[in-house]
């Protein structure tokens, strides 16, 4: 006997053998209904006390490795820090494992699921916007081989489009069937993170119910002609002329400025790959991009009698030393590697600074590679991607801003695109910052209607 305790039933049969009690049929239908309530008193007894909470189902969640629960934020009834085992190779099992972070921002299960896919590590735990206009659950997840979610030694040529999809597919079905079998599910991403619910979408168009992907590059070639083009033609012609004679001012000072950046780098301990006097180079040519990627204003640039100090501080407020510097390069080198092998970036137009660069070569970010490896560009991925927004892609939407310098690549849509329900709304002189708050109030409510009807349907 288990326990040395009997079964209720055995505890009945022992009772009846016993005492050699006869019962009548009146008392025996008395006894098993008595013993029936019991039995079905202890069992929801049993049920009562298997009930999980949220933190024992996520980690009942068998390639979670580790769980904690945070301080709550936002509207979030709870908010946990997860861990996840992933493949490092999803199609070569063999190389082994590393862990992948995620946050569970839990507010009801009966509410939507809105599911940041990171481009790069996560930055806050707070709501972003979907999550906090729906009052919804926000799900988290670290791109892989960012911040914290990388293996000890990162075998480049694992961080892939295809790898980053299927680390995303594991934890939002997991997430899904443990948690929140009912709910609808929203994936959205910014910038790269917007890169990165594209890629997710093609190779697992049914995982979610819809995507609203923001300000996301959609690139076919290493070096994207279309960003030079974009930049000739963005804004006004007396616009984009300030900003060139801004850079060829700094071109004529350049002797100053690189003193100013050697005394900077020397304070604050920065170093560059190829070089000061090289980064000083890229930093002027990285101007006009960087300028109409935030929406600088055009009132702000120094006059030409301007003082070196205003003129430095204001190419450095502008442009920052987080691309180029080596320890930025460094946390940004998952970034470099996916954008040098699949996902694209852009180059530098020296033409039109011939004068002082002595050549019309196209400056490009090959140094960004990590040490001791390169990788030829492939096409394919972003192509693959391209095919299927044109052909079978439904439900996503695409928010862009007019003058982000990113939108030069920005997604372009088919003529049957709205009969899939894929919609692209594009604000207006916009920056990288646009958000679906940026607009105007119809057209915001037009772009809620949407992602309503997803949520409804």
């Amino acid at each position: 006997m288990a326990n040395g305790k009997l079964s209720q039933i055995q505890q009945a049969k022992y009772y009846n053998k016993n005492i050699n009690m006869k019962l009548t049929r009146p008392y025996l239908i008395i006894a098993i209904a008595l013993l029936f309530f019991s039995c079905k008193t202890t069992q929801v007894a049993i049920n009562t006390t298997t009930q999980l909470s949220t933190f024992e189902k996520l980690a009942s969640i068998k390639n979670v490795v580790s769980i904690e629960k945070k301080e709550a934020v936002s509207h979030f009834d709870q908010n946990y820090e997860i861990w996840f085992e992933q493949p490092i190779d999803h199609n070569d099992l063999s190389k082994g494992t590393f862990k992948q972070r995620v946050f569970l921002g839990f507010e009801d299960i009966s509410k939507p699921v809105i599911v940041e896919l990171k481009g790069y590590g996560i930055g806050s735990e707070r709501a972003g916007e979907l999550a906090n206009h729906y009052q919804a659950n926000q799900l988290s997840i670290e791109h892989r081989y960012f911040n914290d979610s990388r293996p000890k030694n990162i075998n480049w040529n694992t961080l892939t489009i295809e790898n980053a999809a299927k680390d995303q597919a594991i934890i939002i079905n997991a997430i899904k069937n443990t948690i929140y079998p009912d709910a609808k599910f929203v994936t959205t991403g910014i910038s790269k993170g917007c890169q990165t619910t594209m890629a997710h979408r093609k190779y697992f168009p049914n995982s979610v119910d819809a995507s609203v992907c923001y300000v996301g590059p959609l690139n076919y070639q290493r070096e994207d002609p279309r960003v030079y083009s974009f930049l000739k033609n963005v804004g006004t012609k007396a616009d984009r002329d300030k900003i060139t004679a801004f850079q060829k001012l700094c071109f004529e000072n350049r002797s100053a400025l690189l003193e100013l950046m050697k005394n900077v780098a020397k304070e604050k301990d920065m170093s560059w790959e190829f070089g000061v006097e090289k980064a000083i180079d890229y930093t002027i040519l990285e101007y006009s991009f960087a300028f109409w990627q935030w929406g600088t204003p055009i009132n702000s640039i120094p006059a030409s009698n301007a003082s070196i100090d205003a003129i430095y501080k204001h190419l450095i407020d502008v442009v920052g030393y987080g691309f180029f510097e080596d320890k930025s390069v460094a946390s940004l080198q998952p970034y470099f590697w996916a954008a040098l092998t699949e996902q694209g970036i852009y180059g530098y137009e020296t033409a039109p600074f011939n004068d002082y660069l002595n050549t019309t070569e196209i400056y490009k970010f090959d140094w960004a590679f990590p040490e001791g490896i390169t990788k030829a560009y492939n096409p394919k991925p972003m192509q693959d991607i391209k095919y299927f927004l044109d052909t079978t892609a439904e439900d996503m939407l695409f928010i862009y801003g007019e003058y982000d310098s990113w939108s030069a690549t920005a997604v372009e849509l088919t003529e049957d695109a709205s009969k899939r329900e894929v919609f692209k709304f594009v604000f207006p002189k916009g920056s990288h910052t646009t958000r679906i708050k940026s607009f105007n109030p119809e057209t915001k409510q037009k772009i809620y209607s949407i992602i309503d009807s997803w949520l409804t349907e």
